[in-house]
């Protein structure tokens, strides 16, 4: 194999993109490169151990006789002619594995991309099912230093969550009086709207001035 059909085989490997049987055909030939060096270098160590770089003539200047001078030249030129070969094909080898590598990195890129976006979307999509949260009651009135007060309630704010109900499971202002009866003295997470903005309050339902645990009026709303 030439320096030149090298140079094509690669030209086509990559012209076409190349593929993992492109890899193996060329380890194959770096294979059969391999063999054939050790076979001529097996040729030169048949004739007396000679190497590569072994004078051919002898002390006189007279060519060698216990040699064969044709097999240790051939040879000779034959392992110069393939190690180039060997060298091109490795370099092909490298080439190939590079843009293999390449190729399944900008493959897992695109894999992750494609994860991360339909990801988003499946949130965004069910972001935009579920709405924004919805309001169940809303404060009509407070009481002055009652604990409605103390815990930054205002009126008309709107109700999302207080403690355990929510949207989902209110039903009546009973489902509000039950938590706060069953949380005297302990603090309650409130989430509120008010003025369009979502509000994070902690309320901690006690008895003052014998008006009851909280101190406001809330009345529910139309859904």
């Amino acid at each position: 194999m030439s320096d030149e059909e090298a140079r094509q085989s690669g030209g086509s490997s990559q012209a076409g993109g190349v593929t993992v049987s492109d890899v193996q055909e060329l380890m194959r030939r770096k294979e059969e490169i391999e063999a054939q060096i050790k076979a001529n270098y097996d040729v030169l160590e048949s004739q007396k151990g000679i190497g590569m770089n072994e004078p051919l003539v002898d002390c006189e200047g007279y060519p060698r006789s216990d040699v064969d001078l044709y097999q240790v030249r051939t040879a000779r030129h034959n392992i110069i002619c393939l190690q180039n070969d060997h060298k091109a094909v490795m370099k092909q080898v490298e080439e190939a594995l590079h843009q293999l590598h390449a190729r399944d990195k900008e493959k897992q890129a695109r894999d992750m991309a494609e994860a991360h976006k339909e990801a988003m979307n499946r949130k965004l999509g069910q972001s935009e099912s579920q709405g924004p949260p919805q309001a169940f009651a809303k404060v009509n009135s407070i009481s002055p230093g009652s604990p409605a007060s103390i815990a930054g309630l205002q009126v008309d704010d709107e109700i999302v969550e207080f403690g355990s109900v929510n949207t989902q499971n209110f039903q009546s202002l009973h489902n509000i009086g039950s938590v706060v009866q069953h949380s005297e003295g302990k603090p309650l997470n409130v989430t509120v709207i008010r003025s369009g903005e979502k509000q994070q309050l902690r309320l901690v339902p006690t008895r003052w001035a014998g008006k009851g645990l909280l101190g406001c009026n809330i009345i529910p709303l139309q859904r």
